[in-house]
């Protein structure tokens, strides 16, 4: 983790204050904090009470005498002394003030990182190894999908590269090695993500998802799933085209000349081909079981399409009957309107006549 405060800022709510811009960077994402002098001050004070211990360097001593508002010069010291500050902490090969739940608060760092290690170390691997088991924290949970899809990413590149280094053998076979890779990795974390979700209602504590991000995190997944299959399913198709291909390439070398000394004519066999429907780019270069297994691939896909879109239609439904209850609450509270409107109308229209008499 890389953490600095490049910036500070002059604030006047509620009075005039100045605010530290701290920068941190993780090996995914990157982001900053806001926070005051008094803030860095009460952390010193939690880290060495929740480790019995200073931290190997103190914050810069509070000035009575002049204030960082008013004096540009104070505040960049200042500035640079919190920077050490943290840095020094960060950097210190004693954890346990970087294990304190202050230090995650005060840097608002996902509270799943372990404690037995540093942080840096502890989020990158529970965002890359799927053996973390499941993911019960919202800003790990979208920092894996990140590192999702950088796996598919590759695993598509591999696969071009494959396609376009046709005739070099070994560039072939390295780029199916890599993709195949790649995949088995978005495989595992596909799953750890799936997991995390089942969980999310029990194990997330107080950053338990709503109902709707919790369906937009499912949808997400399964489109990476079905983007994995898909990308499975294409190398599949070239490595099986690869392998028929080989296979004629050694049949036609062992053949030879062969069949043209057993053809009294002299004249070339005609080569036999596809002949029903219609070729398309995507299955001009491969066999019959290719297009086949291309085909099932296909149905797939359309089978996912479909269950997608059914479950789309069951929420636009729930949210129509929802809306429906909604209405029936209002119409009801119109009514209830209505009859008190009318109740104090006659009540207006009494009173008026009395106030005549009475004139």
């Amino acid at each position: 983790m890389e953490i600095s405060i490049p910036t500070t800022q002059l604030s006047t709510n509620p009075k005039p204050h100045t605010t530290y811009t701290i920068s941190l960077r993780l090996p995914l994402r990157s982001f900053t904090v806001q926070k005051r002098f008094s803030d860095f001050l009460a952390l010193h004070s939690q880290l060495t009470s929740q480790t019995s211990a200073t931290p190997p360097v103190a914050p810069p001593p509070k000035s009575y005498f002049s204030n960082t508002t008013h004096n540009p010069a104070l505040a960049e010291s200042r500035r640079a002394a919190l920077e050490k500050y943290l840095q020094t902490i960060s950097s210190c090969s004693d954890p346990r003030w970087r294990d304190t739940s202050a230090w995650r608060t005060f840097l608002n760092l996902p509270s799943s990182v372990s404690a037995k290690s540093s942080i840096a170390s502890n989020l990158h691997g529970t965002i890359t190894s799927a053996a973390s088991g499941p993911v019960t924290d919202p800003v790990v949970w979208l920092d894996m999908h990140r590192e999702l899809k950088a796996q598919l990413h590759e695993a598509r590149i591999q696969i071009t590269r494959r396609d376009q280094a046709a005739g070099n053998t070994q560039v072939q076979h390295e780029a199916s090695a890599q993709a195949k890779k790649s995949l088995v990795k978005a495989g595992s974390t596909i799953a750890t993500l799936a997991e995390g979700l089942k969980k999310s209602g029990d194990d997330w504590g107080s950053q338990k998802l709503g109902e709707g991000e919790v369906r937009r995190r499912k949808d997400l997944v399964a489109s990476a799933r079905k983007e994995k299959e898909s990308l499975e399913g294409l190398l599949s198709a070239m490595v099986a085209k690869a392998q028929v291909d080989a296979a004629m390439a050694d049949k036609g070398a062992l053949l030879g000349m062969g069949a043209a000394a057993t053809n009294g004519s002299g004249k070339k066999a005609v080569a036999s081909g596809r002949v029903l429907g219609k070729e398309t780019a995507r299955t001009r270069e491969l066999d019959n079981a290719g297009v086949l297994q291309l085909q099932q691939q296909m149905m797939r896909e359309q089978d996912e399409d479909v269950s997608v879109l059914a479950a789309a239609v069951r929420r636009q439904r729930e949210l129509g009957e929802q809306i429906n209850q909604e209405l029936v609450v209002q119409n009801e509270m119109l009514g209830m309107l209505d009859e008190d409107v009318t109740r104090v109308a006659g009540k207006v229209e009494v009173a008026r006549k009395r106030v005549a008499k009475i004139s």
